[in-house]
């Protein structure tokens, strides 16, 4: 079980840091001559950030939505 959620994290990481460190530094400064290597460099450190946070904040999250839905999943067999 351990290793399907470092699986999931090391890959939303890719996704996620890939799609928003391509769009705000396209959108901050263009497309410039050097732009593959500003990305390739901000998304290597957004995706050593991210992995961590993701297997240490995830359980976090996925408990507060469980206690978020649990009155309206109780509701819906009322």
């Amino acid at each position: 079980m351990m290793g399907q959620k470092i699986a999931f994290a090391m890959l939303m990481g890719i996704i996620t840091t890939g799609v928003i460190s391509f769009t705000l530094i396209s959108v901050n400064i263009g497309f410039v001559a050097n732009f593959l290597v500003i990305w390739l460099k901000s998304w290597s450190l957004a995706y050593l950030l991210v992995v961590p946070v993701i297997l240490v904040v995830g359980p976090w999250v996925q408990k507060l939505v469980a206690v978020m839905f649990k009155d309206a999943v109780t509701e819906e067999f009322e």
